[in-house]
């Protein structure tokens, strides 16, 4: 769940790294009593994402600056829609405005791609998650975003959730150890909520990590007929996850070998932000 004080904490940080001593160029032009309205315009079609976080850049520059948005997280929009009004203090607007947009068209296009992503696999039983290639310190808004796409959240953080993936295994390799004994231990080691997922690269890697006993398999960057073949030796003993080549003109196909969970690192790594646009005019009353 996102959180008023977590977007505060994270909008706070961006508002006084873009205008640590002032906004010298608002201060040096525009009247100390001059008001304005900004509106946000879509200037391509896509899902909305961070209306608390636009709104925030504004509310903590100035508390009298006032945020109307005229559509929701989670909703899509068309080309030339009018998404969201800001209206007070001049200065205020000038000054946020640059933190407010670059938010929101980057929680606007995870959000836009993880729809496309969900749309392309409807009717399967898949779900799409993201991962944590998220921008540092921007996890809970990115997780938001994808969210408001319609997608699901993998663990949220290395303390969430076991997740052994090669380099783990690499190291239990080079120690002689077996992976079946190395999942074992660890699950004696785990309190019964903790879920345990183990990634593999090859199909013979499978049966060795489900004897071990883990809740997820995570099969990494096979083709659809190793996926298809995973499915099959795993054959309902734990959720199967596909990660990796996932794109919106192949989603479908990885969904349809019958796995449970897609992966997506670029929902929020390779994004490019959302083309949309603040107008403000400045009336001076």
């Amino acid at each position: 769940m996102l959180t008023t004080a977590h977007i505060d904490s994270v909008m706070r940080r961006a508002l006084d790294e873009d205008a640590p001593w002032g906004d010298i160029t608002s201060e040096a032009f525009i009247p100390v009593d001059a008001t304005a309205t900004a509106v946000l315009n879509a200037r391509e079609p896509g899902v909305f994402a961070g209306g608390d976080v636009f709104a925030a850049a504004f509310r903590l520059t100035d508390p009298t600056a006032d945020t109307t948005l005229h559509v929701a997280d989670g909703e899509r929009f068309d080309r030339g829609a009018t998404l969201g009004t800001v209206t007070g203090p001049a200065r205020a607007i000038l000054r946020a405005e640059r933190i407010g947009l670059n938010f929101c068209q980057r929680l606007s296009a995870i959000a836009t791609h993880t729809r496309a992503l969900v749309d392309a696999v409807e009717g399967t039983a898949a779900r799409i998650t993201d991962t944590r290639k998220t921008t540092p310190g921007l996890r809970a808004l990115e997780r938001h975003a994808v969210r408001c796409g319609g997608g699901r959240n993998h663990r949220f953080s290395l303390s969430d959730a076991v997740m052994a993936k090669d380099n783990h295994l690499a190291v239990l390799a080079a120690r002689g150890l077996s992976v079946a004994d190395a999942i074992r231990t660890a699950r004696e080691s785990l309190g019964h909520t903790t879920a345990l997922e183990v990634e593999v690269d090859s199909v013979d890697q499978i049966e060795p990590v489900l004897a071990g006993g883990v809740d997820i398999i995570m099969l990494d960057n096979f083709s659809l007929d190793e996926l298809r073949t995973g499915v099959e030796i795993v054959a309902g003993r734990a959720v199967v996850e596909a990660s990796g080549n996932v794109r919106l003109d192949t989603v479908r196909d990885i969904a349809l070998t019958g796995v449970d969970v897609i992966s997506s690192g670029a929902l929020t790594h390779s994004i490019r932000s959302l083309d949309l646009g603040l107008d403000v005019v400045v009336d001076g009353s």
